[in-house]
């Protein structure tokens, strides 16, 4: 008699809910990454400022959204001065980076332009050509020594070639960065305006150290100074002194702004 064999044991269908759970993530991540709300976005800025710049009310998504910009003084702080209007965001991924147009209903003309780039152990951040003007009453939010001289103006940003560079745990800057602040006034001053002032950031040629200048365009306050950056820390040294026949208008600020020397208010940072 012929002896019946067993048959040979089939494989057990793989599990429907593996390849539904397959198939779940393939269409579910793409979707999150597309579809990822702006809080995200404005989680990140808050953790990179240490609280000091905030994206409150964020609406849209971390792609093409908007928010309130506030300055804070940061954790612990109860200053805060926002921005008017709201900022305007595009974010769009770039060969080896990233880059993203930025607008201010109250401040910006055209765009703002950055694009980042990463390469093996560094990191490339370059703002395209441009202008803007901020109101210098935000500053106010960032906590001392703003919160106490309040400041009032117009602040008109320009920017030149400018580019940071991050690598090997330093930082590089070219081009330049000129921040005109017109028509200033204070709270600690009845002269109104006191002036307008230049300060301008540029960048090291070779590989040397950017530098910090400040200067007066006009006005009965009158400031100076000139800076560099050590590393990573800016030593700055300048000073404010005020034309003779405002000097009783301008004692207030000067005793703030500086140690006293005389008539003159010496400023220290670094």
């Amino acid at each position: 008699m012929f002896r019946r064999l067993p048959r040979p044991a089939m494989a057990a269908p793989r599990a429907p809910w593996r390849w539904a759970l397959a198939g779940l993530c393939l269409g579910v991540l793409p979707a999150l990454v597309l579809w990822a709300p702006a809080r995200w976005l404005a989680a990140a800025v808050l953790q990179a400022s240490g609280g000091q710049l905030q994206l409150r009310q964020p609406e849209g998504t971390l792609w093409t959204g908007s928010a309130q910009l506030v300055l804070t003084g940061g954790a612990g702080s109860e200053d805060q001065a926002a921005l008017p209007g709201r900022v305007r965001w595009q974010l769009r991924p770039a060969w080896g980076g990233a880059q993203a147009r930025v607008v201010a209903d109250c401040c910006t003309s055209t765009p703002l332009q950055l694009r980042a780039a990463l390469g093996l152990d560094a990191l490339r951040v370059q703002m395209a050509d441009g202008q803007s003007q901020w109101p210098a009453g935000v500053l106010a939010g960032l906590g001392t020594p703003w919160n106490t001289v309040q400041p009032q103006g117009q602040l008109q940003l320009v920017t030149t070639g400018l580019a940071l560079q991050w690598a090997r745990g330093r930082m590089q800057l070219q081009g330049q960065l000129r921040l005109d602040a017109l028509g200033m006034y204070s709270r600690l001053s009845t002269l109104r305006p006191m002036g307008s002032y230049r300060l301008l950031l540029q960048g090291g040629a070779g590989g040397e150290a950017p530098t910090l200048q400040l200067s007066t365009l006009d006005g009965a306050l009158l400031l100076s100074g000139s800076g560099q950056w050590v590393g990573q820390r800016l030593r700055f040294t300048g000073e404010a002194s005020a034309a003779p026949e405002r000097e009783a208008a301008l004692a207030n600020l000067l005793n703030i702004i500086g140690r006293r020397s005389g008539a003159r208010s010496i400023i220290t940072l670094g």
